[in-house]
């Protein structure tokens, strides 16, 4: 019982410090970490269910997950040194309010696409999933997606690129 305690503390310490550090972005990070981990526990059980599990594909799920975490930390440091050299940069401007946006958006973007393929996942583990959920996880990506380009197309119709 005492290290149930000791784990709950650990847990608790880690999102509130999360929360004093990041805000609610610390949650979206929380939330697309433990997508990555529930995409990854149910894909292998949906592999070792139909007898399919492989130590290769699992060491691909893992890069995979590894090129998602470069991902995620390239769209934070872009926005690190965009807000910098906003702040300290009079002479650059944007035509936009810029507070960040890039990581947030990636992340939205993977978290969604994480649950899609959970929702896959307990598909091949024989769970029942209504159709509009798909439909629901597809109009999501695809709405991140186009904020992503308006975003491009703002930018390049100013003749910036």
């Amino acid at each position: 019982m005492e290290h149930l305690n000791g784990l709950k503390l650990g847990i608790a310490a880690v999102v509130g410090a999360l929360t004093g550090f990041w805000g609610w972005f610390g949650w979206l990070v929380l939330g697309w970490l433990a997508c990555m981990m529930l995409d990854y526990l149910s894909g292998t059980m949906a592999a070792a269910s139909k007898g399919q599990w492989a130590s290769s594909t699992a060491r691909e799920g893992i890069w995979h997950k590894t090129g998602m975490v470069i991902v995620v930390m390239v769209s934070g440091g872009a926005d690190l040194l965009i807000s910098t050299v906003l702040t300290k940069i009079p002479a650059i401007q944007l035509p936009i309010a810029y507070s960040g946006m890039l990581c947030p958006i990636v992340l939205c973007w993977y978290i969604i696409t994480e649950l899609g393929s959970i929702v896959e996942n307990a598909v091949e583990l024989g769970a029942p999933v209504p159709s509009w959920l798909f439909k629901l996880l597809a109009v999501g990506e695809s709405a991140l997606e186009s904020a992503g380009d308006l975003v491009m197309e703002e930018e390049q119709g100013n003749g910036k690129q």
